[in-house]
């Protein structure tokens, strides 16, 4: 996620830590042979957002079938979630924001269901074996809608004039379908959309057929084999202009431009394929079958980017800096994704400095004229807020320290082990970690192994230290 010139997501207010702690409890029930079945917590324990993710089970994949009224907002939909059992489940329960569920099966029977804020409870007709498959199949409806962060920005479902501006970061998920909203539970991803005709729905990874037309409506079906974590899903509605194509490497191309932005959006995407190419000299191969861009036009008071999966979105025409920024996220965050929203510096602090290279390339400032200019920032200054491994509570995962400070790790980073050694890392840690996930003690390990040299005062000072570091390396 980019902030400049574009504003970042943070996390629902609306979650309730209240609800989280009186929902973690596990209630037992009776198993056969003497064994028991507990109910699956209603946590996976974030330090930053613990009422996002659920316990007990790990989502293979989702298979979203969603029919979407433009003219009068409202959805009819179908979830169908594969998942395997971590433990003997009596229940289990999912994050899903408003919306109706009508229906839940599990492995084909009903099952029972019921709600508490945000969490849907689902209780199968009989126990869920540990380490075994299981699917479950939820029809919900209703008016999927946007909310606040407490940063102040909104995510999720947001209506715009022609269809809607649908992103995730970090809860924005749970306003569409019903999931493991947590970055640390990864999925393959089906998504079908239909729509009226004349529209066109977008969602990750490669359409597979061309859109079916019937009845006055188009149906869409994205397929997008490779794990990804929910707040990078998207199912974006409008009426778009699509261009197709290919990178130097032969990455298939799919850009979704809004018309009103066409104009402005052109020069800085037809360098995609150049970015995307570079950032594979850079960083590795890129780790997706696809790659592509959506540039849509929301309502006033959305200003941000977005590294949806494969399409990174943009509210609004972006400039060059921006779409370098998102695309780095395709290796840094997106492939090798953070265990806790405490490691998001691992996303941000590499897309920023991805820009920094990016600069370099073209003539600009490169990474140590960057940190040069920063480090004579005062002490005062927001950059020194907080450290960027420490975000202390929801509201710091997208601001500065984040993102620049977190830029400013690398670049000490490079000084201290030498370019050889810093550029391997650049590609051989996407590459350890790809389709997974990893947080910043594998990373500083990572580090270490390849630097062949203890860099813990480097990472207590600049990752963890409070306030201006007064050592640079």
């Amino acid at each position: 996620m980019n902030r400049r010139p574009l504003r970042a997501c943070g996390a629902t207010a609306a979650l309730s830590v209240a609800l989280l702690l009186s929902a973690c409890t596990h209630d037992l029930a009776a198993g056969p042979a003497g064994t028991s079945a507990v109910d699956g917590r209603d946590t996976l324990g974030d330090p930053l957002f613990p009422a996002l993710g659920n316990g007990g089970y790990d989502v293979r994949h989702y298979a979203l079938g969603l029919d979407y009224d433009v003219r009068h907002g409202s959805l009819d939909a179908t979830a169908r979630l594969t998942a395997t059992a971590r433990q003997r489940l009596a229940s289990f329960s999912l994050d899903l924001h408003g919306l109706k569920v009508t229906r839940v099966q599990v492995n084909g029977e009903r099952a029972k269901f019921s709600r508490r804020g945000d969490k849907l409870r689902v209780r199968p007709a009989s126990a869920l074996p540990k380490g075994r498959t299981f699917r479950t199949a939820i029809a919900y409806e209703g008016h999927p809608t946007d909310f606040a962060d407490p940063d102040g920005s909104k995510e999720g479902w947001v209506r715009t004039a022609d269809g809607a501006f649908v992103v995730g970061e970090p809860a924005g998920s749970q306003t569409w379908f019903p999931g493991n909203h947590h970055p640390s539970d990864k999925a393959a991803y089906d998504i079908t959309v239909t729509v009226p005709k004349g529209y066109t729905a977008v969602a990750n990874g490669e359409l597979k057929e061309r859109p079916e037309t019937k009845d006055g409506a188009r149906t869409f079906r994205w397929h997008s084999g490779e794990p990804m974590a929910s707040y990078l899903a998207t199912a974006t509605i409008g009426k778009f202009r699509v261009r197709t194509g290919r990178t130097e490497q032969g990455v298939p191309l799919y850009v979704a431009v809004d018309p009103k932005e066409a104009e402005r959006s052109a020069e800085p995407l037809a360098n995609l394929s150049e970015i995307v190419s570079w950032g594979s000299k850079i960083f590795g191969p890129y780790p997706f079958s696809s790659a592509g861009a959506i540039v849509d036009h929301p309502p006033r008071g959305i200003d941000y980017a977005l590294e949806t999966q494969t399409k990174p979105i943009y509210s609004g025409a972006p400039d060059e800096v921006t779409v370098v920024h998102e695309m780095a996220h395709q290796w840094f965050g997106n492939s090798v994704t953070p265990e806790t929203w405490q490691d998001i510096w691992l996303n941000e602090g590499f897309a920023t400095y991805a820009e920094w290279l990016w600069a370099e390339r073209h003539g600009g400032k490169g990474p140590q004229q960057q940190f040069d200019a920063h480090y004579r920032l005062p002490a005062g200054d927001p950059l020194w807020a907080f450290p960027p491994g420490r975000p202390g509570k929801a509201e710091n995962v997208m601001a500065t320290p984040v993102y620049e400070r977190g830029a400013m790790v690398l670049q000490q980073l490079r000084n201290a082990v030498g370019d050889r050694t810093f550029f391997r890392i650049l590609k051989e840690w996407p590459a350890a970690h790809r389709h997974g996930n990893a947080g910043s003690k594998d990373f500083i390990a990572f580090c270490e192994q390849h630097a062949h040299k203890d860099l813990t005062g480097l990472f207590d000072a600049w990752l963890y230290g409070e306030g201006k570091p007064g050592r640079t390396y």
